[in-house]
Order: structure tokens, then C-alpha cells, then sequence
């Protein structure tokens, strides 16, 4: 029977120290020693763990900073680099010591350590994270997040700068694990009351804390530290327990100091002389560790014995079972006190475990296997776990505290850092005062106030403070501070002055480049505009559309759905009226998102229009429904003409903003208005734009159609870009796509895919034009085509004419995981369309690495630069295409490059940033005095501040 709960949890945290403009940072080697030394030997344990059926559950935060330098291209070459020179560097000990036998089994044994690493991190693609996203998607890992930069929170000055440094951490863990965090890991463990409020809003639900942070909270906790309190906002703390953590941290008694264990401060960079060590030392001739260690602690004196692997594996056993039993006696006692099964909370810092603790992983895997098969009174547990199992935890009001010197901010605030906070301070002054103040920046002025926010976060990181205090290479962190609060200065001069030095700027961009989705708007005190736009705390916004998933017919059901959810992310209401589908539920909620379905008769003879007819009449009834029961929308958001009847309507009854977004023209589809048909539809788009306050459309391309064809005025309409969720395209069955191009095309072929509606604006009818073109220079082509729709039939006939059908796969519909699949082994995405308002299909092939080649029509000339990011035809230009094609296919490095950029690119079209354009259109449809009202008042308040 379980007793009692072992929460354990590794703090994975590394400093920015991301060099792009120089060469051999020595501080660069502090992410290389700790995917050596740390992150893949652990991940090597928890694998193992998991193949040999161990039941194990810990918790890991791991720091944006961190997870930024894991995934960036460049310090992952620069670890290769490293990797194979430590590899060579030890080859060359396997030969010195051979005539050394209490050397060369060490050297034997570090060889084949660093190889397997090697190996390791080549078979999961260079990315670590991924590997430990797959440890939380099979339940055996809650991974936590932490501040932006790991701030030390009690000494940031605003709430504001706390909620930016909070919420970008939250948005750069999302990026990433595909989920939103549970938890926070504080940096420094360092708490103040009030920084609750902030972690609640942002939607935490609990965080670490040092022990005396609950020992000394009001009322006394009736539990101690074996159980989570609850602060006065009702986030759970788990405070670290400290029987647990004397063991393994205290510098005399704990088990890394065991003199069987490996010796760290005995290292052959500093014992050898320098020309055994040269290629791999700093070329300046600093002396550096290399990880190769042939010495136990021995003991206190300097004189050093060599290390035993066989003793130090008996001793981590040993000190597994001895912290286990301690474990069982501690849960023991205290159930039996508390009247519930304790939980011992022992966070410890990751890169203890292999890189200053040699032996650490082999301890954590000894003491996992032991705790599943050894016992039955402790389990593991993730704190979110723990907290379902109780419902009464006790509410306390903690004070501050941290875990660095004397528990307060003795390490962050002394004589040798102290200077640094009042820059910090002005700091974030002055962004707060811009971020409120402009409202609507240029977009050069919204680059300068996001690098802003960079440099001002880099420049807070508790690193340097620490590092400072602990005087270790106390030049770097120094100077580390004065480059971002000086480049944080340059840039607000900027911004004041209106003279954007664009040059400079995308150098820092460079340099400085973590968080490419940061936003400078998150420094904004806490009364967005909108918020005083509207009656209620959330605005309310009345989204009607024909489709929303799942009826999926063409691109607006996919963007009605990523906006409207990425909206309520952003703090609106959303309510979308749209048609039912098979045995989809008349209301529910999609992601936050207010769903209503009104279902439509069928229509005497099957006619279209009469359908829309009877469309709109039901989504006006369903919307009175919804006033009636109490509901008050603050605006109208149309979705093209078959929506525009109940849009004109409702906007009449109630006198609402309508904003109408045109996705695609009748004239466009057509090149023009030919038949009474599309006669009729072409009105109905412009009675749409016509009683619209504000109309959007997706690209500079299509802003020109409708100026031209509805003759509007051009500052009506506001260009806000589609987009596409990258995370959708991820590949969560590895081994259903990794290797087989069944049953798509042979092993040896090269597939050229399209996916879309088949009609003829899509112009595949040029693509199976261009096939016998692409065949005689690459044989080996296979052309899959993905979609259906009224032009199948005629493209079957034209390929089966041209004698190519054998080369053709029609696939018909498709689910996600099959479409990425394809996107996955196609060697060019090609879309040749002769009418595209946009073109999310080219973003979707974008987002997963494939190749494109587009028509140089339409939106798709704002997302494809020739030759940078994909290659363009002529549209309807079969020779075109074929050479576009065929260049794809014959240059794989060109293919490669123009793919990699196009990804990297890709955040331009992020549904956050097309949520927040929108939200822009939003505020220019609703009551200008409101607005101005709403300004005012926000400069007012911002002044009163800064007084």
C-alpha cells in the first residue's frame, strides 16, 4: 500500500550564451559540457527506465534560455564540432595511457561514453527537446517552465515586467511541448507575496519554493513541508523538503562527496601538459575542462587515487537504497501524523546529476528501479498529480524567500551586483511607457520595441548577479549587463527619435535573437484598449460562417477556427454561428470558443442560393436566441458573401460594427462576371463590403481586387495575412512516415505533391500538362494529387489522354497525420494556380520543410520570394512549371536551403500575430470618441505611473 509520495524535480537551466559574432566563447561551453555531461545521460537513464517496464514519474523545468540554445542551428553545429573534438581527444589518451592500466580502461570507457552521446544526439535529430516532449507525451515527465530569462522575480521593479518575463516563458514552452505548463519553476526559488496574482492570471497552477517560504507562511502550515499550501490566489506551493535535499546537496554529508566518487576538479586540461591537450584547449592557450577524469575524491588532502567505476557503481546503489529507506521512514511518520499520504517535494539543479555529480544518473536510475520493484510505500508523483488527490489544502500566505545564501536576496542584491538595478529599473520604465503609448506602432517601430524587450530581458537574467557575487568570471557577466542595457538605450533612442537605424537593428536581431515571437505589447500595463472599448471585461465579437470544423469545404472553416480560438487567447469572447454538420452537437465549446450550429432544410431542387437563403434566416433566428437569453455582442465578423444577408440584418437590428472579410471574388474564381449565377453572388459580396465599417482581406494582391471591383476606399480595407499552425504539422507517429513512401510511390521515386480543392482556378489541370515535360528529364517523378472537387473527372480524362495516368495518384480526401505524411517525403509541393486570394496550402508545405514551387499569381506573391524561399512560374505556363520542377528535383542543396528558409519564416504568418491584426481592425470598426476616450485615459494612468 502506498504511504507516502517522492516528488522529484531537476532544474534545467543554462544562462543565453549564444556568440554568433565570434568563434570559441569559452562561456559557450557551458550548453556543450551539459548536453555531454547531463542532458544526454539522462535522457540515456529515462529511456533505459522505460524499456525495461519502470513506472516513473518527476518533474523538469527547463528554462526558455535553455530551450532556445537546444534548438538553435547554430550552437548545435558548434556542439557537433565539440562532440568530435572531445571523441579525438580521446583516442589519443586511449594511446597515451596504454602502458597506464589504471588509465586506459578510464580512457577506454570515456571513449565509448562520448561516442554513445555522439550517437545519441545524431539518431533524434539533434534535438534534445523533442526527446524530452516525448518523455511528457508518454506520462512519465511533467516538464514545467520559468521566467523569459530567469529573472530573479523579487527584485523586478513592475508587475508589468514580471508578467512579460512570466508570459513569454509560458508562450516559448508552448512553442515547443505543444501544451500549455502546469507549473513554474521560479528562478532562484526566489517568491514575494503578490507574484501569486501574476502566475494565477497567466494560468498556472503551481510552483516550487524553498522550505522556510512555508515554515515561516501565516497561518503556520498544520502539515510542514511534507504537502502543498495554497496562496491567498489559490496557486499550490510545494515547498523543497529538507531532509532530502541535505542528502544529496550538503557540501560535507551529502552522497556526491563520497570518496569513491569521481573527482571533478581533477580534470587532464589542467593535469597534462599543454601540447597533449592542444587541439582541444582554447586557441589563446586557455587551459579548459575537458571531461576526462581520472581521479576519485579520495579524500580532502590533494593527493588523489584513481577511480574505481566498479566501487563508485556499488556506492551510487548504495545510496539509492539508503535515500529510499529514508524516503519510507519519513512517509511512514508523517501519514500516520497527517491523516493523508505525504509528498516530498526534492527539486534539484539537472546539471548536478552527471556533470558535477559524475555518478548522478546512475543514482537516479538505481532509485527509480528500486522504488518501483523494491517496495510499495513510496511512489513517485508529478505535483499536478498530487494535487488531484486533495481538495482541502491549506491556504497560507507566504513571505519572501528564496534558496541562494541566507534565503532572501543576499546573492542578487550585494556590493558587487547592487548597481545593476537601477538601470534594470529605468528599464523597464521606459518600456512600459512606450508599450502603452503606442498603440499602433510602424512595423520598424514594433522590431525596435520587441528588440527592446529582448535586451531588457537578457539583461535581467539572474545569472549575472550570481555570477558577480560568486566571482567567477565576473568580466563576462558584467559586460553581458552593459551590452543589453546599452543596446536596450540605442534602440529607445530610436523609437523617441524616429530614426531606425534598420542596418544596426538587424544586426542585434542577430546577435540577440531569442524569442523571435516575443511581443513588446506584453509590458502593457494591465488595461488593454479594447478592455475600456467594451461594457464587460471581455469584448464580445459575433463570428458568422457557412463552415467550421469539421465541415471542412474549403480554406475559411480552417481560419475561421484558428482565429476565433487564438482570439479567446487574447482575451475576447467569441461566438460563432455556423451551419450543423452529420452529428456535430447544435452548441458546444471548441477550445473556448462558442459554437452554435443552426440546422438548414434542404432546399426544393438542390439549388445553392436557395440554401444560403435559407442559411442566413436560421443564423438571424439562432443570434436572437442568444440576445434574447441575455447575451450583447460588441461587433459583427462576416465571413464572405454566403453569410452577408444575416450580417446586413443583425447589424440593422442592433446596431452593430460589422467588419466582412473576403476571402476569394466571384470575378477573381472566374476572371470575370459571365452568367446570372455568378451575377447574383458578385452582388451579395458587395453589399457585404459596402455596409462594412472595416473590410479584411488576406494580401495586397486581393486589397487591389476588391478596390478595383467594389470600388471601395482604400484605408476601408486592411490587409491581414492567413496563417498556419506549425504545430499541427508536426509528425507525432515518427515511425508512420520516417522511411516508406508506401503507398504513394515507389522507394526510388520523387513525389510532386498537390493538395487542394480540385477546381479549375487550382490549376492542376497545367500541372498534368506539364508531366510528360518533367518525365523526360526525372524519370523517376510521381505526381500525387490530394483533394477532390468538380474537376476530378476532367483530370483523370487529361491524364489517361496524355498516357501519364501511371505516373498520377489521385488520393481523393485525406486526413491530417496521411497529408503530413506526404509533406514529409515529397521532394516539391507545387501549386499552380491560376486565382489564389492567398494560398494556405503553400504555407501548411511551408511549415513542414517541403520545397515549393507557386504560381506568380495572386496572395502567393507576398509569401514566395523566387529562389530565396520557393521558385514561381508563369501561371498557366506548363513549360513553366516543368522547369521550376525539375530544378527542385535536379538541386537537392537548392531544394534544402530555400525549404529551410521558408520554415524559418514561417512566424510571420502565426495565428498570434494575425489575432492581434484583427483585434487592430476591431478597435478602428468600434466608436472613434470610445477610442479616443480610451487613449486618454491610458496616457493619464501612464503618466500618473511615472510621476
Amino acid at each position: 500500500m502506498v504511504k507516502g509520495y517522492l516528488a522529484l524535480a531537476l532544474h534545467a537551466h543554462l544562462p543565453y550564451v549564444r556568440h554568433p559574432e565570434r568563434e570559441n566563447v569559452l562561456e559557450e561551453r557551458w550548453l556543450y559540457e551539459a548536453i555531454t555531461d547531463a542532458y544526454i545521460p539522462l535522457l540515456q537513464v529515462f529511456q533505459g527506465l522505460i524499456k525495461d517496464g519502470v513506472d516513473f514519474h518527476l518533474t523538469m523545468s527547463m528554462t526558455p534560455t535553455l530551450l532556445s540554445m537546444l534548438s538553435d542551428e547554430l550552437l548545435i553545429s558548434r556542439y557537433m564540432k565539440h562532440i568530435n573534438g572531445l571523441i579525438k581527444l580521446t583516442e589519443h589518451e586511449v594511446e597515451r595511457t596504454g602502458a597506464q592500466p589504471e588509465f586506459n580502461h578510464l580512457a577506454v570507457s570515456y571513449l565509448k561514453r562520448f561516442n554513445d552521446v555522439r550517437s545519441f544526439y545524431l539518431d533524434c535529430d539533434c534535438d534534445l527537446v523533442r526527446v524530452f516532449r516525448e518523455l511528457q507525451e508518454s506520462g512519465h515527465m511533467e516538464i514545467i517552465t520559468s521566467a523569459a530569462t530567469h529573472a530573479f522575480l523579487p527584485l523586478v521593479l513592475s508587475e508589468e515586467a514580471i508578467r512579460a518575463q512570466v508570459k513569454t516563458g509560458i508562450s516559448f514552452y508552448e512553442k515547443h511541448f505543444n501544451r500549455s505548463p502546469r507549473g513554474i519553476w521560479l528562478p532562484e526559488c526566489g517568491f514575494k507575496p503578490g507574484l501569486d496574482k501574476i502566475l494565477k492570471e497567466c494560468g498556472l497552477q503551481y510552483f516550487f519554493t524553498e522550505s522556510h517560504g512555508v515554515e515561516n507562511a501565516q497561518p503556520a502550515p498544520v502539515f510542514g513541508l511534507l504537502s502543498p499550501v495554497l496562496t491567498p490566489y489559490g496557486l499550490a506551493a510545494f515547498p523543497r523538503d529538507v531532509e532530502s535535499s541535505q542528502q544529496v546537496w550538503n557540501a560535507r554529508m551529502g552522497y556526491p562527496g563520497d570518496y569513491d566518487y569521481r573527482e571533478y576538479y581533477r580534470d587532464i586540461g589542467f593535469e597534462l601538459d599543454e601540447e597533449a591537450v592542444a587541439s582541444f584547449i582554447h586557441p589563446d592557450g586557455i587551459r579548459l575542462n575537458t571531461g576526462i577524469k581520472y581521479f576519485r575524491i579520495t579524500g580532502h588532502g590533494e593527493h588523489k587515487e584513481p577511480y574505481n567505476p566498479d566501487w563508485a557503481y556499488t556506492k551510487a546503489i548504495r545510496h539509492a537504497e539508503h535515500f529510499l529507506a529514508e524516503r519510507q521512514k519519513q512517509v511512514e511518520y508523517w501519514a500516520g501524523q497527517m491523516g493523508r499520504q505525504p509528498v516530498v517535494s526534492a527539486p534539484y539543479d539537472a546539471e548536478l546529476f552527471g556533470h558535477w555529480w559524475y555518478e548522478g544518473p546512475l543514482w537516479l536510475d538505481q532509485l527509480f528501479r528500486k522504488i518501483y520493484f523494491d517496495q510499495e510505500d513510496v511512489k513517485t508523483i508529478t505535483p499536478s498529480k498530487y494535487l488531484s488527490l486533495y481538495k482541502d489544502y491549506q491556504v497560507c500566505e507566504l513571505a519572501m524567500s528564496s534558496w541562494g545564501r541566507n534565503g532572501y536576496a543576499d546573492v542578487w542584491l550585494g556590493e558587487e551586483n547592487d548597481w545593476v538595478y537601477p538601470a534594470l529599473h529605468q528599464a523597464e520604465k521606459d518600456l512600459i511607457r512606450l508599450a502603452n503609448n503606442m498603440i499602433r506602432p510602424q512595423p520598424f517601430e514594433s522590431r525596435v520595441l520587441n528588440q527592446m524587450a529582448r535586451e531588457l530581458m537578457l539583461a535581467q537574467s539572474s545569472d549575472w548577479a550570481f555570477i558577480m557575487d560568486n566571482k567567477t568570471v565576473v568580466d563576462y557577466a558584467v559586460k553581458r549587463t552593459k551590452y543589453h542595457v546599452n543596446r536596450f538605450s540605442r534602440l529607445k533612442v530610436m523609437i523617441e527619435s524616429g530614426e531606425i537605424d534598420e542596418k544596426w537593428l538587424s544586426t542585434v536581431e542577430q546577435i540577440d535573437n531569442i524569442f523571435p515571437d516575443v511581443d513588446y505589447r506584453d509590458y502593457r500595463s494591465n488595461y488593454p484598449v479594447y478592455h475600456f472599448l467594451a461594457k464587460r471585461k471581455s469584448p464580445r465579437v459575433l463570428m458568422l460562417s457557412w463552415e467550421f470544423p469539421p465541415l471542412v469545404v474549403g480554406g475559411i472553416s480552417r481560419h475561421v477556427y484558428d482565429l476565433s480560438r487564438h482570439l479567446v487567447k487574447k482575451g475576447w469572447e467569441v461566438h460563432v454561428v455556423t451551419s450543423e454538420t452529420g452529428n456535430t452537437p447544435h452548441t458546444e465549446m471548441v477550445e473556448g470558443v462558442h459554437v452554435h450550429r443552426v440546422h438548414v432544410m434542404k432546399p426544393d431542387g438542390d439549388e445553392f442560393l436557395h440554401w444560403v437563403f435559407q442559411l442566413n434566416l436560421m443564423m438571424i433566428d439562432s443570434v436572437q436566441m442568444l440576445v434574447d437569453s441575455g447575451l450583447d455582442f460588441d461587433l459583427i465578423h462576416a465571413h464572405d458573401w454566403l453569410v452577408g444577408d444575416a450580417a446586413r440584418s443583425l447589424k440593422q437590428r442592433y446596431g452593430l460594427p460589422l467588419i466582412g472579410t473576403i476571402h476569394a471574388t466571384e470575378h477573381g474564381r472566374n476572371q470575370g462576371i459571365h452568367n446570372d449565377f455568378q451575377r447574383n453572388i458578385h452582388s451579395q459580396e458587395w453589399r457585404l463590403t459596402y455596409e462594412a465599417k472595416r473590410v479584411i482581406v488576406c494580401s495586397t494582391y486581393m486589397k487591389r481586387e476588391v478596390l478595383d471591383i467594389f470600388q471601395l476606399p482604400s484605408e476601408k480595407v486592411d490587409i491581414v495575412p492567413n496563417g498556419v499552425d506549425a504545430g499541427a504539422l508536426c509528425i507525432k507517429d515518427t515511425a508512420f512516415v520516417q522511411y516508406s513512401k508506401e503507398p504513394y510511390a515507389g522507394a526510388h521515386e520523387k513525389i510532386i505533391l498537390f493538395f487542394g480543392r480540385l477546381v479549375r482556378e487550382k490549376g492542376v489541370h497545367t500541372m498534368i500538362e506539364a508531366i510528360p515535360l518533367i518525365l523526360k528529364e526525372c524519370p523517376d517523378a510521381k505526381f500525387v494529387i490530394v483533394g477532390k472537387g468538380p474537376a476530378l473527372p476532367e483530370l483523370e480524362r487529361q491524364a489517361a489522354k496524355l498516357d501519364v495516368e501511371y505516373k498520377v495518384l489521385f488520393t481523393g480526401f485525406l486526413t491530417d497525420e496521411e497529408r503530413n505524411h506526404l509533406l514529409n517525403i515529397a521532394s516539391v509541393c507545387l501549386f499552380p494556380s491560376l486565382y489564389e486570394p492567398f494560398g494556405i496550402a503553400v504555407l501548411e508545405a511551408m511549415a513542414a520543410g517541403a520545397p515549393v514551387v507557386v504560381s506568380d499569381v495572386g496572395g502567393l506573391g507576398d509569401i514566395v520570394q523566387h529562389g530565396h524561399n520557393g521558385l514561381k512560374m508563369l501561371p498557366g505556363d506548363a513549360a513553366s512549371l516543368s522547369r521550376q520542377v525539375i530544378e527542385i528535383i535536379k538541386n537537392e542543396d537548392l531544394a534544402h536551403a530555400m525549404a529551410d528558409i521558408a520554415r524559418k519564416e514561417i512566424g510571420r504568418f502565426d495565428w498570434h500575430n494575425i489575432a492581434e491584426h484583427t483585434i487592430g481592425v476591431y478597435l478602428k470598426a468600434m466608436d472613434r470618441e470610445t477610442e479616443k476616450s480610451a487613449l486618454t485615459q491610458a496616457a493619464t494612468i501612464t503618466d500618473q505611473k511615472s510621476v
